[in-house]
């Protein structure tokens, strides 16, 4: 069973200390929902989850081993959605899914991506003519051919009907009962446990008003 752990984590962008001492650990089939008010660092903790940043102190770990070690690696067993889709206009989303497959060196069926994510009639369509909400479907469906462990999502939701979001949670359902695990900053339902949240505002640190007031903020 795998684990994914964070201890003592805290973090400084952009000048100011956004948390500290935050700490959580997952394992193989859990799932965490990241609330909290805006600018608590939902979105920062997803990015030191996925190593784009590094923490200023405390240390993630994988199965104990911090993943400060082996960057390559960590980025290899997750799959991070942020807010822009980062889809190609040119490509059909047969092609855009067959890329990301590659990419991530999966077998997972591109048709059974397409399928659970009702993309059925868009599988030739040039990404460039697709809605904002099947850009977003295409984007989630990206998780099901990438053949990771761990998901981190940020605001998955974003643009999905009430069709779409039912095929969110079914998608994340399938994930957890195989194993994987999911980090979703989001206020919506995704059928995670009650137990399974974390509140980041607990660990959010205020802005000192002096140092806002000489920064001219």
């Amino acid at each position: 069973m795998a684990t994914f752990s964070g201890s003592g984590i805290s973090c400084i962008r952009g000048g100011r200390l956004v948390f500290e001492d935050l700490s959580f650990g997952l394992s193989s089939g859990g799932a965490m929902l990241l609330t909290g008010p805006n600018g608590s660092g939902k979105s920062t903790l997803l990015r030191l989850m996925a190593g784009l940043i590094a923490p200023t102190l405390g240390v993630m770990a994988w199965d104990g081993e911090p993943i400060s070690e082996d960057p390559g690696d960590h980025r290899a067993r997750l799959h991070y959605l942020a807010h822009a889709e980062a889809i190609k206009p040119a490509l059909t989303v047969a092609e855009d899914l067959a890329f990301w497959q590659a990419l991530n060196g999966s077998d997972a069926p591109i048709a059974g991506a397409i399928e659970a994510m009702g993309l059925q009639d868009r599988t030739g369509v040039p990404c460039r003519y697709l809605s904002a909400g099947q850009r977003r479907r295409l984007a989630l469906a990206r998780l099901l051919v990438s053949d990771t462990d761990l998901w981190l999502l940020d605001e998955p939701s974003v643009g999905l009907d009430t069709a779409s979001l039912a095929r969110l949670r079914e998608a994340i359902a399938a994930h957890r009962n195989g194993g994987g695990m999911v980090v979703a900053a989001t206020h919506v339902d995704l059928g995670f446990e009650a137990a399974d949240g974390l509140d980041i505002g607990r660990f959010a640190v205020a802005p000192d008003p002096v140092a806002m007031a000489l920064a001219g903020v």
